[in-house]
Parts: C-alpha cells; sequence; structure tokens
C-alpha cells in the first residue's frame, strides 16, 4: 500500500517554496493553502511544517523576519530567496521526470 505521508515528506519543501514564490507568507496560512488546494489530501502537521522552515532558512531557501504586531498576533513570515527559487525550479523539473517515468513504467502493458 503506498504510504502518502512518505511521497509527502519528499516534496514538502518544495510545496512550501511554491507557495513562498505567490507571496511572503506564515505558517497557518501557508498550510491552510496547501490544504485547500489539495482539498485536504495533504495536511502538514506543525511540526513537520516548522522543521521544514528550519531546514529551508538554513539552506538559504527563504529569509523570515516577524509582520507587525499592531495588525494582531505577531507573526513569523516567510519569504523565498533568489536561491530558492533555484531549487524550487530544480525540484519541478524532477517532479515532472519522475511524474513522466512512473507514468510509462505503470501503463507498460
Amino acid at each position: 500500500m503506498l504510504n502518502i505521508s512518505d511521497i509527502l515528506r519528499v516534496f514538502t519543501d518544495s510545496i512550501i517554496l511554491a507557495q513562498l514564490n505567490i507571496s511572503d507568507s506564515y505558517g497557518y496560512a501557508i498550510n491552510k493553502v496547501i490544504s485547500e488546494q489539495s482539498d485536504s489530501f495533504f495536511e502538514l502537521k506543525e511540526a513537520t511544517l516548522y522543521t521544514s522552515f528550519r531546514r529551508l532558512e538554513d539552506a538559504e531557501y527563504i529569509t523570515s523576519y516577524w509582520g507587525d504586531e499592531n495588525s494582531g498576533a505577531r507573526r513569523r513570515y516567510y519569504s523565498i530567496t533568489e536561491k530558492g527559487k533555484k531549487y524550487l525550479e530544480e525540484n519541478k523539473k524532477d517532479w515532472t521526470k519522475i511524474q513522466t517515468t512512473l507514468e510509462k513504467v505503470l501503463n507498460t502493458k
């Protein structure tokens, strides 16, 4: 049986970077959009999400900053870097190759 959480773990960083490539955002909002766009198929646990943020920030694919506390709760926002954009594009190419290859292998008669 295919374990979706194992597959999701591999692509979590790319999924987050794709959201940040649209606009800066904070953890809860990013997770909400991912869940909505995937019809709740992908729901990241908070620990997974913030572990990914740390990994991405350590690799210099994202940066973070504190939002304006005058507009409600103080939130840590994340922003994709140029290095992160390049990494995302590489991952998209890898995904396309994986998808194409899987379709070939699985649809062989």
